[in-house]
């Protein structure tokens, strides 16, 4: 059976109200409402809050590798859209394989489920961004590393990574989007 929390039901109400209606060519219209974001950061936060709580059955097997969650400012601004909107789609395809390898090391129900709410997330913030006009994202063939990501071994850092990722660069990225400056919706 299918379980929608309030704020899960809430983001969803968000995301379809921004939807053109069947039938007509319209493109996606923007989603530029924050609130959107903050309901899947607070999903995050429930995820590590599992986390901690979980006794057995909740350890990641081996290291992953994660994007770097800190934000130089002045190097962030001097970066073109592009670059960014790469940076932050590169970020969530590194979390989506780390969370998937989390998922497959952990044998606790409840946090199972919290894990796969998370990556449905990730899917749904690709649809936000694809509504901003930004590029679907290709992953490499090799993989992404260097200065942008390191590399956890346990379940608690992952998660830590995965909120202040999303409170972060992803936030820093929705917030300046030109589409919602324009008086997108």
């Amino acid at each position: 059976m299918l379980h929608i929390s309030s704020r899960g039901l809430l983001a969803l109400l968000l995301i379809l109200s921004e939807l053109p209606s069947p039938g007509l060519p319209s493109p996606l219209r923007p989603i530029c409402d924050l609130r959107v974001l903050k309901h899947f950061i607070e999903e995050a936060k429930d995820t590590e809050a599992a986390m901690l709580t979980c006794k057995e059955g909740c350890a990641l097997w081996d290291p992953v590798t994660v994007p770097q969650t800190k934000v130089d400012f002045n190097v962030w601004e001097r970066k073109s859209t592009l670059e960014k909107a790469k940076e932050v789609q590169s970020g969530l395809w590194l979390l989506t394989q780390a969370l998937g390898s989390l998922r497959g090391s952990v044998t606790d129900a409840v946090l199972h489920s919290h894990i796969d709410n998370s990556l449905r997330n990730i899917l749904s913030i690709g649809q936000v961004l694809r509504s901003l006009n930004f590029h679907e994202y290709t992953p490499p063939a090799v993989g992404v590393a260097g200065d942008e990501t390191w590399r956890v071994s346990s379940a608690p850092e992952l998660l830590q990574v995965h909120v202040n990722f999303l409170r972060g660069k992803l936030h820093l990225l929705l917030s300046n989007a030109a589409v919602c400056q324009q008086g997108g919706s």
